[in-house]
């Protein structure tokens, strides 16, 4: 049963105040009535119910953050990023800066490695991010080749042919990053982060560092509709972020960007990953192209930086917005005999367990989703978040709580399942055929290996360190596959739904 809280926080650059009510996390445990008469009881495995293995690669041991599958005909290729690090890689013999792995995972349960790319030069370390584009899609590319765009560590993006997976080439440096204005601090002051390619138009939508901009992260937009020819469109954040603005540094500015999502004409906009977050919607034409009666329509003004703003919503200090999905025209089968709002726009809004969710340190981080029928009033409507008990993740080490949702669009789960990263406590499938009232039904928590790294955090004065599953990131493929990579080197996990939730996506 889903009981309700509510707090109130001003949204500011608004004169209004944005009531937040939020549905406490139903139970993600569901009673045996509710389990299909071929899925696993909870009990019997408590690390698995409706899911279970097909297939692990161990990633040569290295971090893994984003996985990308693209299909090239038949054939099904993974492309997965990976945080800063080196590992040993036997195909060349070689101990090699962490960068890209690439595998074929035409067969699940054998997944091949084809390639681990590097990054390139020196001063690169990680590639944590990777889209890739058909060149019959992208409006100006070669119909024969495929395209993909990475981080090239925190200095720049790079543009590759990958038409031969096993073996890419290396096109351009797409840009360099700049490097921030802001106080120094550990995390530098110069960044990369996660970035979409939308390969119908082209558009790239790049978390970096422009020069002189007050965060590491802020949205750098780019014209890649012709892969040969990469065009730098604008820079943007929010106000206070520019480069000419002065006055003491906020708090909310610590954090900057982490993720756009670009959907149809509009743009959901997630900064903060895990704490003093915002929510901004965005008119993709007015970001794209500006205000036409400003001199300057894509000068980081502040008055250029709001034009293309529908609605901002910010959350509390201890809560942000990793992603911003959008599920929209979402029929609600239990309103359906009602008069009016029967079909209404929501957003799927994890925020980020931090460094303070080992051991549980800090407030627990929560999925969250918006209610955006009135695109300018965006309200939270319910919330999801798996239990400590009667698991125990707190005690079981590294981070426990939400960190993103796939980004995949995929049609027998866009408005049924959802799949979570959930660190220790592994891959969840969230039933979302109503959103106001989220119900887990599936999950799997991988083993961990001797490739597992320990996470370190002081508890209570005293230091304690355990080895733990750190599922950091999952997607899906159009076979309905999930793909889960680890945060702390236990590798690549895919994994297929079973029971109750397979039958719910008809797979």
């Amino acid at each position: 049963m889903c009981h309700f809280a509510q707090l109130f926080r001003p949204v500011l650059g608004f004169l209004i105040v944005f009531p937040f009510v939020l549905l406490s996390a139903c139970s993600s445990q569901q009673d045996e009535t509710s389990q299909s008469s071929d899925s696993t009881p909870q009990q019997e495995n408590p690390n698995a119910w409706n899911m279970q293995l097909v297939g692990h690669h161990d990633l040569q041991a290295r971090p893994a953050y984003q996985p990308e599958v693209h299909a090239y005909g038949d054939r099904r290729i993974l492309f997965v990023g990976q945080h800063a690090g080196q590992s040993y890689n036997p195909q060349t013999d070689l101990v090699e800066v962490n960068g890209l792995t690439i595998l074929d995972v035409t067969d699940p349960s054998l997944p091949i490695l084809l390639k681990h790319l590097p990054p390139t030069g020196l001063e690169a370390n990680g590639s944590q991010h990777v889209q890739i584009c058909d060149g019959s899609v992208l409006p100006q590319g070669d119909p024969n080749r495929v395209y993909m765009v990475r981080t090239n560590g925190l200095i720049s993006y790079e543009m590759f042919d990958v038409t031969n997976p096993a073996e890419p080439e290396f096109m351009s440096t797409i840009d360099a990053t700049g490097f921030s204005s802001r106080p120094e601090s550990s995390r530098g002051n110069r960044e990369t982060h996660k970035l979409q390619w939308e390969c119908e138009t082209g558009i790239g939508y790049f978390n970096g560092t422009p020069e002189g901009w007050r965060v590491t992260r802020a949205l750098q937009v780019y014209d890649l509709s012709n892969p040969e020819q990469p065009e730098h469109i604008r820079d943007f954040g929010l106000v206070g972020w520019e480069p000419t603005a002065v006055g003491e540094f906020p708090e909310y500015l610590v954090s900057g960007l982490h993720q756009t999502f670009a959907y149809g004409d509009r743009i959901y906009v997630g900064y903060g990953s895990g704490n003093a977050g915002t929510l901004q919607i965005l008119d993709k034409d007015k970001l794209l192209n500006g205000d036409p009666e400003a001199a300057d329509p894509l000068a980081p003004t502040p008055e250029n930086l709001v034009y293309p703003q529908i609605s901002r919503l910010d959350m509390p200090s201890y809560w942000g917005v990793h992603t911003a999905k959008p599920l929209l025209g979402f029929e609600i089968s239990d309103n359906e005999n009602d008069m009016g709002g029967s079909v209404r726009d929501f957003l799927i809004v994890p925020s980020e367990a931090g460094g303070s969710a080992i051991y549980c340190r800090g407030v627990r981080d929560i999925v969250f989703f918006l209610d955006i029928t009135e695109e300018e009033n965006p309200f939270p409507v319910s919330s999801y978040q798996v239990p400590n008990e009667p698991h125990d993740f707190c005690n079981d080490g590294g981070r426990f709580g939400p960190h993103s949702v796939h980004d995949a669009f995929h049609p027998d789960f866009d408005r049924t399942l959802a799949i979570f990263s959930y660190f220790n406590a592994g891959i969840r499938a969230v039933d979302i055929r109503n959103p106001f009232e989220p119900i887990e039904v599936a999950f799997f928590i991988p083993e961990t290996t001797e490739n597992t790294i320990e996470m370190c955090a002081q508890v209570n004065g005293i230091e304690r360190c355990d080895s733990a599953i750190q599922t950091n990131n999952v997607n899906i493929d159009d076979r309905g596959y999930i793909y889960a990579v680890d945060r702390s080197n236990t590798g690549l996990h895919i994994v297929e739904l079973q029971g109750e939730a397979r039958t719910l996506v008809g797979l």
